[in-house]
């Protein structure tokens, strides 16, 4: 297991990778749930500071409620998340919710009524789409967005891990 220990202002915070799926993840120091970990944005706007507390600079703000968001570090009522391009910072935990949601990463990307590439198509969402996560085979996802409900790829999604099973 990788692990390395972030030391800035005065702050400690753990950010740990598993390297493989025999790997128990690391749990968060506050909350004692896995890290990392996705969550979802709950507020339609909230700052990212550079570091844990209302003193640190925002560095800017996610305005896309129910955005999803990858947990990494925590300390005290702050996580550290990141979004899919890799950017992030420090949020409040009050401004994220457990409410699994997914972006979609491919561009017209089918979603049918089984998980199966022959299955029927039951709509087409466009790049950039959040879609709430239902269940996750090791290479589907069930995903509703827009009034349409079926399975997309993971590999067309970013919010769930490559290995991560939903029933």
């Amino acid at each position: 297991m990788c692990s390395l220990a972030v030391m800035a202002c005065g702050f400690s915070a753990q950010i740990t990778h598993a390297q493989d799926a025999n790997d128990a993840p690391a749990l968060g120091p506050e909350t004692n749930l896995p890290l990392p970990r996705f969550v979802s944005l709950k507020a339609s706007e909230a700052n990212v500071r550079r570091g844990p507390s209302l003193s640190h600079r925002i560095d800017w703000v996610f305005q896309r409620r129910n955005m999803p968001l990858q947990v990494v570090a925590e300390y005290g009522h702050w996580r550290r998340v990141i979004d899919r391009e890799g950017q992030g910072g420090w949020v409040h935990y009050t401004m994220l919710s457990g409410v699994r949601t997914v972006l979609v990463d491919g561009d017209d990307t089918p979603l049918r009524t089984n998980p199966s590439e022959d299955a029927n198509q039951r709509a087409v969402l466009e790049h950039g789409v959040i879609a709430r996560l239902g269940d996750c085979t090791p290479t589907w996802c069930e995903i509703s967005a827009g009034g349409y409900e079926g399975w997309a790829p993971k590999s067309a999604i970013w919010g769930v891990s490559d290995l991560e099973i939903r029933e």
